[in-house]
């Protein structure tokens, strides 16, 4: 599913331009060669550029969201490692629908298999929710929390939502990233989509040590879904 031009209208360009133009700690994302503004229109389409030449799975108007979100999330001092999480639910769980990227490289690190919530869908997420005891996946911006850890799922990694009443309970409700039997390619072959978890990114189990070892430490987590009240209302994509 393609975002349609009329919901990119709701990102306010020029707030982003005039706040982030000339911000400096932006600086060392760039080597010293000539490169544009960071956080312009121009920096974003040259990262899209850079990008989708190595994930062309990954939706231009999604990737260009996320992106938009990252400026906003970094200007607040948000993220340490320069890296951004995207997940696509648009997409059926047996399609990779998980990339890291590496902004300061352009670089894609992982594109991979992630489950949604149980009550979210079956092959596809298409209800979602914040609220405790729901077992669907939520939307929006979040932030990979304190150390990994191993708990009843295994290797494990918190996260907290930044979006209030979209996803600010994710730390609440247990919503991790971990790994997971059934959220293997394997798996989603042989029935068609991958299984659910409880609301948690879930990953297949040889994916989730490298996976969660590169976003720890505070680093963003973009987890999109074409919802218009979170589309219009998000401070990390309006205003």
């Amino acid at each position: 599913m393609m975002l349609s031009r009329s919901i990119i209208r709701f990102i306010s360009i020029p707030c982003i331009l005039c706040c982030l133009v000339a911000w400096s700690p932006f600086s060392f994302l760039f080597s010293s060669a000539p490169t544009a503004p960071p956080g312009s229109t121009e920096w974003i389409n040259q990262e899209m550029t850079k990008i989708q030449t190595q994930a062309d799975n990954l939706d231009q108007d999604v990737l260009k969201l996320g992106l938009y979100a990252y400026v906003r999330a970094r200007h607040q001092g948000l993220d340490d490692k320069q890296l951004l999480t995207i997940v696509d639910y648009t997409k059926s769980s047996n399609e990779r629908r998980l990339w890291v990227v590496d902004l300061k490289k352009a670089k894609v690190l992982f594109n991979t298999w992630v489950t949604h919530g149980k009550n979210s869908g079956t092959d596809k997420a298409v209800s979602f929710s914040n609220n405790p005891g729901s077992l669907k996946s939520s939307l929006g911006v979040f932030l990979t929390t304190g150390a990994p850890y191993v708990g009843g799922n295994g290797y494990s990694l918190r996260l907290s939502g930044l979006e209030h009443g979209i996803n600010d309970n994710a730390y609440e409700r247990d919503i991790v990233i971990h790994g997971a039997w059934y959220a293997s390619q394997s798996v989603a072959k042989k029935l068609g989509y991958l299984g659910r978890s409880w609301g948690c990114l879930a990953v297949d189990e040889k994916t989730v040590h490298p996976l969660i070892n590169t976003i720890k430490d505070n680093t963003l987590v973009f987890v999109y879904y074409p919802d218009r009240q979170w589309l219009n209302n998000s401070n990390f994509l309006s205003g």
